[in-house]
């Protein structure tokens, strides 16, 4: 069953036993048990016998469960990991060789590991919980809760708040709750392009499903956006599928439109406007005194007639009063590709956030922290 084990199968088992110290474990999973459905059900199985908290990666989220703490961007999810005293890192990486690729669970891969377990991700886990059970240790009911309250306290500040204002400018955060309150309930997928949007749509779109963000995470390519969209339409012709992107992203592949058409992949397209490349915007504030340069968009085309001259349905969207109306008119359209400009405030930032050569235990969680 493993085929590289630096350390003894046991040796994981240990940790579950130790529950004098403050801090609990804090299991983080990465890809390999998103692409498996048993490797999905095997790290709650495997928390829920070992008393852990789960902290999991952007897109790989079951949010409805209390002892998930999704998207390592956010508080408590960088304490969690910051303050623990046993990290086991669950993740996938894929073998060469053979046919296709085969999941391994290792523990961990890239930083220094006390015991490091390599090994098929469903095997490894179901041979743990078995371990576990035969064992007969159970955590400390005293250290467990004290650790839970520790968690609760990280989340009593509501780092993902945000203003509306005066009601007079759409905020981009609620577009994105406005439709994930449409969509909660439907068979959607969301795909983004990089930016503001991008970190928006993973913290507002509360998403309890894997497989449904669709987006380049970390590899920043922007403009992948419309092009996911397409492929997900194709492949599932049923779904909704949104593409959350920007205004600088869209264009990028903006040709592709026409490629919705030929091929009819309707689309919705969020395009969350806020006249700047955002993100470049937002650290020129912070960090160099709000001296702007070559991040504002003086010269945008208007998207509505783009997205027309393409053969599909354009939007403006301009009050925060239109922003559910125009979505419900979007859904109605299930045989267009729409696409919906919304002109956000120009002046909001993403948070929490993490400033260039800074810890991750020091975010900054709002405006408040500058």
């Amino acid at each position: 069953m493993l085929d590289a084990v630096e350390q003894p199968l046991e040796s994981a088992v240990e940790p579950v036993g130790r529950r004098h110290r403050r801090f609990e474990p804090a299991p983080h999973d990465e890809h390999g048990f998103v692409r498996d459905q048993a490797g999905q059900l095997g790290i709650m199985a495997f928390d829920h016998e070992a008393g852990h908290v789960v902290a999991q990666s952007l897109g790989h989220v079951v949010r409805s469960e209390r002892k998930v703490v999704a998207c390592l961007q956010a508080v408590p999810e960088h304490e969690l990991v910051d303050g623990c005293d046993d990290l086991q890192l669950l993740f996938q990486r894929d073998r060469e060789g053979g046919e296709g690729s085969e999941q391994l669970v290792e523990m961990p891969q890239s930083v220094g590991a006390d015991q490091r377990i390599v090994g098929d991700v469903k095997d490894v886990l179901t041979e743990l919980i078995a371990m576990i059970k035969e064992s007969g240790l159970q955590p400390d009911a005293s250290a467990l809760g004290g650790w839970w309250d520790t968690i609760e306290g990280w989340r009593k500040r509501d780092c993902m708040k945000y203003s509306l204002g005066d009601g007079s400018t759409i905020k981009p955060q609620y577009v994105v709750e406005t439709l994930w309150n449409m969509t909660k309930d439907a068979d959607t997928y969301i795909t983004s392009d990089v930016g503001q949007h991008q970190m928006w749509a993973a913290q507002y779109y509360k998403f309890d499903e894997p497989r449904r963000w669709i987006n380049s995470g970390g590899l920043g390519t922007m403009g992948v956006g419309l092009p996911y969209a397409m492929g997900i339409k194709l492949a599932k012709p049923e779904s909704e599928v949104f593409c959350i992107t920007g205004e600088g992203s869209i264009q990028m592949c903006i040709q592709e439109l026409s490629t919705c058409f030929q091929y009819n992949t309707p689309v919705k397209i969020v395009s969350l406007n806020n006249r700047y490349l955002g993100m470049v915007r937002q650290w020129q504030e912070f960090d160099y005194e709000g001296r702007y340069s070559h991040s504002y968009m003086d010269a945008l085309p208007d998207f509505v007639k783009l997205a027309e001259a393409y053969g599909h349905v354009g939007m403006l969207i301009e009050k925060p009063a239109d922003v559910e109306p125009a979505l419900r008119e979007a859904r109605k359209l299930k045989d267009r590709t729409v696409f919906m400009d919304f002109r956000t405030d120009p002046t909001e930032n993403v948070f929490p956030m993490v400033q260039a050569g800074k810890g991750i235990n020091e975010m900054l969680l709002g405006a408040e922290d500058l």
